[in-house]
């Protein structure tokens, strides 16, 4: 292994990254909550969403802002709407979650909405969340304007994410992505890192094409569909820009971020037990499809980040040498 990397178990991991978040401030539960977040994210394999992302948090221009608890802002008995209190969205998202689950579990269906939070973090975690309860949810997460509009060279939406999970005999089918061409957290990491982007998911400053992270950061990244369906990347980043408006984007000065979560139970509709069989046999059916040539397998999403998790729970995980001491110098300082 080249020396720029260091391997930690997850035990390791999980230790240093509760160091960094009490160093730059956070109490032990609150780094409980998002050092659990991060490594679920690098143990799934999203390297840019685990260790690196703490070293994001004391860097966004919200962090330095003053926090306050979270505190309900309207309710009803299948809703609520929270102001996050400029809490980092890996904390804030996790209380709207169980906020969810609980609304969930008292009327069968739960909307919740959460704004004034930033970073919130892999949406499929806070959704796995709440199909592991029995509910299907959704859940949508938009944020500033760092993705062009198709046609656009300046940014005018976040990069949008929308997550679904459904309960299934075998844990959750999941979906988590963006509605950009490339998400912000990795775009964070390839400046770290000083690795060029893909072709064709980013603008510099002038409007202009760019492989360069530092020229992207101060640009534009694109939405996703490549040159001949940006259409529908930009279609569906702009929903969920308006979905976040209904879940509270604006209300509260300066908190432009507007995050959404829909579940149910599913025998609203149909037996859980049906749901989950139904739901397994479908897998089932489109896993077994006649492959093309040179196909393997067809893999369904999120089965992939299952197998990682199953895999590297017990063999650790590999970050790059200056993320790790860059949160050695976080943890110092307490």
């Amino acid at each position: 292994m080249p020396d720029t990397r260091i391997h930690l178990s997850v035990d390791q991991a999980r230790t240093l990254g509760e160091r960094a978040l009490i160093g730059i401030g956070y109490d032990a539960d609150e780094a409980r909550i998002i050092a659990d977040h991060v490594i679920d994210a690098a143990v799934c394999g999203y390297e840019y969403s685990g260790l690196a992302k703490i070293l994001n948090v004391p860097e966004h221009r919200r962090f330095a802002q003053p926090r306050t608890p979270i505190k309900l802002l309207h309710e009803t008995p299948v809703s609520a709407l929270y102001d996050g209190g400029n809490n980092v969205g890996m904390l804030a998202m996790y209380h709207a979650a169980k906020a969810t689950i609980a609304k969930a579990e008292a009327t069968g269906i739960a909307v919740v909405g959460m704004t004034n939070s930033w970073m919130s973090g892999r949406n499929a975690f806070f959704v796995e969340m709440i199909a592991n309860a029995g509910y299907v949810a959704i859940h949508t997460a938009s944020s500033g304007g760092v993705v062009a509009p198709l046609g656009g060279v300046k940014g005018a939406l976040g990069t949008n994410p929308i997550a679904f999970a459904i309960p299934t005999e075998d844990g959750p089918l999941i979906l988590d992505m963006g509605t950009s061409a490339f998400m912000a957290t990795e775009l964070q990491l390839r400046v770290r890192r000083n690795e060029l982007l893909p072709e064709g998911v980013a603008l510099d400053c002038n409007g202009r094409p760019t492989r360069d992270p530092a020229e992207a950061q101060a640009g534009a990244l694109l939405p996703f569909g490549g040159a001949k369906d940006a259409h529908k990347g930009f279609g569906l980043g702009l929903i969920v820009q308006a979905l976040g408006i209904v879940a509270g984007a604006g209300l509260v000065p300066g908190a432009q971020d507007g995050y959404l979560f829909i579940a149910f139970r599913p025998d609203l509709l149909v037996p859980l037990d049906t749901c989950k069989r139904e739901v397994s046999a479908l897998i089932a059916r489109v896993k077994a499809t006649p492959r093309a040539a040179g196909v393997a397998e067809i893999r369904i999403p999120g089965e992939q980040s299952a197998r990682n998790r199953a895999r590297l729970v017990n063999e650790g995980i590999d970050i790059d040498a200056l993320v790790y001491d860059a949160l050695h110098r976080l943890a110092g300082n307490r």
